[in-house]
């Protein structure tokens, strides 16, 4: 009997995926470990492993498919025993089904696309689809310029892996040779409507008047924009900004990176922010809490998410215990997480959690900003840039100093005002007098 291989939880909260890409196709030998397919959460790129051996005899969902429910069925395995007409009887794979919407009529006039064009399109594409490489070896090869059909695989199963692209030549890429264009296509792109389908409300607010494209979201931007309208429509939020002299922090890293710079270890001034942050949730644990309705949840430890800006979004990895790291341990440990989110290989519980974020927008300028609690959190410190500000030194003399803005936003239903400004005063008190962070 065959084998149901299903949609997979590759997170706890995943609910439903996009089955991005299929790496095999009806008929091919899989063994328990082979890479089968990559399915698109709401934050990353994953790999899907086959866990039993077999024939792939059907497949069930096509790539580009999205929405495609946790347990779905995505293919049948046959065994070794079994002949793959035993699933011939079953239903025809599901295509990505996409809302048809009336389009003017001067698009139903145009003329349809030259078969010849067609013909060689699909060539492409069915060529295309027999070159096995995982992400990370396509995106190597692109800034590369490798070509992907001229190297062989040594990963399982002939696929192209990291360390094949590193190694072939660059600049091996093969011109690929232009489609016929018919005679009726020849003239220029913006004189021709295209056929767009589109959503209902995205065609209500469209003005054709004005050059534009369409570009469907990702899942990762769709899940921002549920979970942040879920935030400012269920979470009343509290501001409070506080200034903050950067001039002890910034001599204490100085110190830092000389003397960790033979173990090749460089701490940023936000490695330091996110220890200060760690450290004043735990001095101050009125704020280390989530709301959950009836119910408020405090936590002993400080994980810090830690926004990133990545192609299409942003992703919030984690680094837990901030407050209990070393800064040389810190600055190692958000490289790392940095590195792999840039290229979509954070696994789930890497960025799913914590306790609190920080979000730093002082290297490109900011100098004050305010930003939106990441729930089920019920904190966020909003970083600006740090700069030489007029200052009332200690002895009253007016003299110069580097200060930053920090803006800290509360869940107000968790967080009290007072509880927040002691949060931020704690904070502060951190960064000014470094030493005690280390103490």
């Amino acid at each position: 009997m065959p084998i149901e291989i299903k949609m997979p939880a590759l997170s706890p909260t995943m609910e439903e995926g996009k089955l991005a890409k299929w790496l095999v196709k009806e008929g091919d030998a899989v063994s328990s470990g082979d890479i089968m397919a990559e399915i698109e959460t709401d934050k990353a790129t994953m790999e899907f492993e086959a866990v039993d051996e077999g024939t792939i005899g059907r497949i069930m969902v096509a790539e580009g498919t999205e929405g495609v429910k946790v347990g779905t069925v995505i293919a049948l395995l046959t065994g070794e025993d079994e002949d793959a007409s035993a699933v011939a009887a079953t239903p025809a794979a599901v295509t990505p089904a996409v809302p048809k919407m009336p389009v003017p009529e001067a698009v139903k006039k145009a003329p349809e696309p030259a078969p010849a064009a067609v013909a060689v399109q699909n060539t492409s594409s069915s060529k295309e689809a027999r070159v096995i490489a995982s992400p990370l070896a396509k995106r190597l090869a692109a800034a590369k310029g490798v070509d992907l059909e001229s190297l062989a695989g040594s990963g399982p199963g002939g696929r192209i892996v990291k360390a094949d692209v590193e190694a072939a030549q660059a600049g091996t890429a093969k011109p690929k040779a232009a489609a016929p264009v018919a005679a009726n296509d020849a003239a220029p792109a913006a004189a021709r409507p295209a056929t767009v389908e589109m959503a209902p409300e995205t065609r209500a607010l469209l003005d054709d008047r004005i050059p534009h494209t369409v570009e469907k979201l990702s899942g990762m931007r769709k899940t921002i924009a549920r979970r942040l309208t879920q935030s400012m429509q269920e979470a009343p939020h509290i501001y409070l900004t506080v200034d903050v002299r950067l001039d002890k922090l910034m001599a204490m890293r100085a110190e830092l990176n000389a003397a960790l710079e033979k173990q090749g270890v460089k701490v940023s001034v936000n490695d330091m922010l996110v220890k200060a942050l760690g450290m004043a949730l735990i001095a101050v644990p009125e704020c280390n809490v989530s709301f959950a309705g009836n119910e408020l949840i405090k936590y002993a430890r400080a994980d810090i998410s830690v926004a990133v800006s990545i192609p299409g979004g942003l992703i919030t990895p984690i680094v837990q215990d901030a407050g209990g790291k070393s800064f040389s341990a810190i600055a190692r440990t958000t490289r790392d997480l940095g590195q792999r989110a840039k290229e979509g290989k954070l696994k789930p519980e890497e960025y799913q959690g914590g306790t609190a974020s920080i979000s730093n927008m002082g290297m490109m300028g900011i100098k004050q900003f305010t930003a939106v609690i990441n729930p089920p959190q019920a904190c966020i410190l909003a970083i600006g840039a740090g700069e030489k500000r007029p200052w009332v030194m200690p002895d009253g003399s007016l003299g110069v100093a580097a200060v930053m803005s920090a803006t800290g936003s509360f869940d107000h239903r968790a967080v009290d005002g007072a509880d927040g400004a002691r949060l931020m005063a704690a904070f502060r008190e951190f960064v000014e007098s470094p030493l005690g962070m280390v103490a």
